[in-house]
């Protein structure tokens, strides 16, 4: 049976241990040091790395919102909350 380290995704700390499955399948951790439930992988598309920049980026190349939710797999009101905040970073 292969043996997978397991990492905290806030503190990095290595006291993680298995803290059950969601109704899809994806091993649940939790980490002893600062409490966190998370999983390894994303279930959703719009928490995965780099997608809220190509939001961005397409919203200032002229496509429309609900191209840009069809061609990401996210919800519409994802991209208008993304495109809303946006304006705030910088």
């Amino acid at each position: 049976m292969a043996s997978v380290n397991v990492h905290c995704t806030r503190c990095n700390s290595a006291q993680v241990y298995r803290h059950g499955q969601n109704p899809k399948g994806h091993d649940s951790f939790s980490c002893r040091d600062c409490h966190r439930v998370f999983q390894l992988t994303c279930a959703y598309e719009a928490r995965k790395p780099g997608v809220k920049e190509l939001i961005i980026e397409m919203a200032f190349n002229g496509a429309w919102v609900c191209d840009i939710a069809r061609t990401l797999k996210i919800g519409i009101n994802t991209v208008i909350r993304t495109l809303k905040n946006s304006r705030h970073d910088g």
